[in-house]
């Protein structure tokens, strides 16, 4: 029912995180709508995208320069290395504009089911770097699910006897939420992990 070209932009669309095919839809549909001009500038920018952003050499996070701008700023505290699954996390944390050290991406995270071992990420390029002397802590930022907490523990067990502080981000209650509403998991943690005030 639909042209050959619209299947398959929605196909190719649909293969995005978040995107099926009503969200397709109206992408294309969008698209279709759109002067040439707009849509000729989303395609180049895609193959520019493609072509100029790059890993870091230094701590893995996409960058267009190398080595990115976090590790190359003087103003960073080159002591402590904040460690992230991918990039998103990089972005959530720089949004916090609470955390002034260095970041070392992953590029996943510990999952035996699905075949990602420690070989598969970055933990060698991390340990190279905790070799150089200048890293004093080590703060553990992967995602708060099964997958990142084994992540989190590995990288405990591994790094601990290099002589580097290793911390883990606090987990628990939102700020702004209800008790009664949080799950008890999360409130379990956020028990365990009680500060002083």
């Amino acid at each position: 029912m639909l042209a050959s070209p619209i299947q398959k932009v929605m196909r190719e669309l649909q293969r995005l995180p978040g995107v099926g095919e009503k969200t397709a839809t109206r992408f294309v549909l969008h698209l279709l709508k759109a002067p040439r001009t707009e849509v000729e500038s989303l395609a180049r920018a895609l193959v520019e995208l493609k072509e100029k952003v790059k890993p870091c050499s230094v701590c893995f996070q996409l960058t267009e320069s190398d080595p990115c701008a976090v590790c190359a700023s003087p103003r960073r505290d080159r002591s402590v290395v904040c460690v992230v699954e991918d990039q998103a996390g990089v972005l959530a944390i720089e949004r916090t504009r609470t955390f002034f050290g260095l970041y070392h991406v992953l590029g996943g995270h510990l999952s035996p089911m699905e075949g990602v071992g420690p070989e598969d990420l970055r933990i060698r390029e991390l340990v190279d770097r905790i070799g150089r002397g200048e890293i004093r802590e080590v703060i553990v930022a992967t995602n708060p699910h099964v997958e990142g907490e084994a992540t989190a523990l590995y990288l405990k067990k591994l790094l601990e006897p290099l002589g580097v502080r290793v911390t883990r981000i606090a987990r628990g209650v939102p700020l702004g939420g209800d008790l009664e509403y949080i799950d008890a998991l999360t409130l379990g943690r956020a028990l365990e992990g009680r500060s002083s005030f």
